[in-house]
């Protein structure tokens, strides 16, 4: 193990970081997205600081390979956008950069500071140590970089993937209330890894669980959508549970999601999920996920219904079920057809709308689609950053 310094302001050397080499490490190069890696190296060619950051590099100490892969670097968005063609500036309170291609998303973030702007913004650029201390649990916070085979490590981060265990980087009262979905990674982070949540955090978890009331119902549609794809769902759900945090998710779903039909149900999709990703398949549609989450649930007091009413009854009790989620009307209404076919039951004609211009496989995911239509490169005249 390798040690990185710093000198602090009256001289004195400090040691900030441990390093390992892939001897340590075990992180297999080749496992690495290659469009991630020339990124990468494109990056550092430029003179800038460049990482694979987070679940990535946590995937891949586990011997997992990872979906999708992030990068961290000190050069701004600006310059990042300068250099890549295909770039696509996002965000305001957190500026990204999506670098775009045929079958992925890229996300590069500039390191940050932790400070705020004037403006409210947490757009503060800064060291990679200080975006190091701003990383949500220490099993995330590693920083690799495949030119040199090296991990940083600010977090004494090692230590908890040895212990298999899950600790907050960020005090646990300013993080859980800063991103109140934090707590909802933390459940899903355990589950997936088999690693255990620090006492400190299950205390914390109790806590702060109403803090999740005052999230955007989209934000948590989308942690919906990935823990329904990560085949792990009904342990997640068991303990967002067992933690009263469900119920700020889908208040009228935790009243049911212990009935043995829908923990079946749920199962059956893990298996799913989990046989694609083993076979490097198609991912599963989202509106296939909420069916095997809704489908126990639905119910008809009337057997003479029309089949008009009949869809549309269906389609409110989807809609009951999963409040507050927006998944798109498509997804449900898609959804809705598929149970009421398995059924036996006639829908109507035109049931399902097209589906949303922007709509994804997996349904409500954060990051744009990929497109194959090329970009005009920008002028090679340096613009001044903003």
């Amino acid at each position: 193990m390798l040690i990185r310094y710093k000198q602090d302001d009256q001289g004195n050397t400090l040691p900030i970081a441990n390093i390992y080499t892939q001897a340590e490490h075990k992180i297999e190069t080749r496992n690495v997205d290659r469009d991630a890696l020339r990124v990468i190296k494109k990056l550092q060619g430029s003179g800038a600081e460049a990482y694979l950051v987070g679940g990535a590099v946590r995937d891949l100490m586990l011997g997992n390979i990872p979906k999708d892969f992030d990068i961290a670097t000190s050069a701004s968005p600006r310059q990042v956008q300068r250099l890549f063609y295909n770039a696509r500036v996002i965000g305001r309170r957190f500026k990204l950069v999506h670098l775009i291609f045929k079958d992925k998303v890229l996300e590069v973030s500039t390191f940050r500071s932790g400070e705020e702007a004037e403006d409210g913004s947490n757009n503060v650029f800064g060291s990679i140590e200080q975006d190091a201390k701003r990383r949500d649990f220490s099993i995330n916070s590693f920083y690799y970089d495949p030119s040199n085979g090296q991990l940083l490590d600010f977090n004494n981060a090692m230590e908890d993937m040895k212990k298999k265990r899950i600790s907050s980087v960020i005090p646990l009262d300013e993080s859980f209330t800063e991103d109140p979905v934090r707590m909802i990674r933390a459940i899903k982070y355990a589950v997936i890894t088999g690693f255990s949540l620090r006492f400190k955090i299950r205390i914390a978890l109790r806590k702060y669980a109403p803090e999740l009331s005052r999230i955007s119902s989209s934000r948590l549609t989308e942690e919906l959508t990935k823990i329904l794809s990560s085949g792990h769902a009904a342990e997640i759900f068991a303990g967002l549970n067992r933690y009263k945090i469900l119920s700020f998710m889908m208040p009228a779903f935790t009243i049911y999601c212990s009935y043995p039909q829908v923990k079946e149900s749920i199962k059956g999709l893990d298996k799913q999920v989990q046989a694609v990703k083993a076979n490097d398949g198609e991912e599963i549609e989202f509106a296939e996920m909420l069916k095997a989450l809704v489908d126990p649930l639905i119910v008809f007091s009337d057997a003479s219904m029309s089949p008009t009413n009949r869809f549309k009854e269906t389609f409110r009790q989807i809609k009951v079920l999963i409040s507050p989620m927006t998944p798109s009307n498509y997804d449900v209404e898609l959804t809705a057809m598929r149970i009421l076919s398995e059924r036996g039951f006639r829908t109507p004609r035109n049931a399902v709308r097209r589906p949303p211009q922007a709509q994804r496989r997996g349904g409500t995911s954060p990051k744009p689609r990929p497109t194959t239509q090329k970009r005009k490169r920008p002028p090679t005249k340096q613009r001044k950053e903003a």
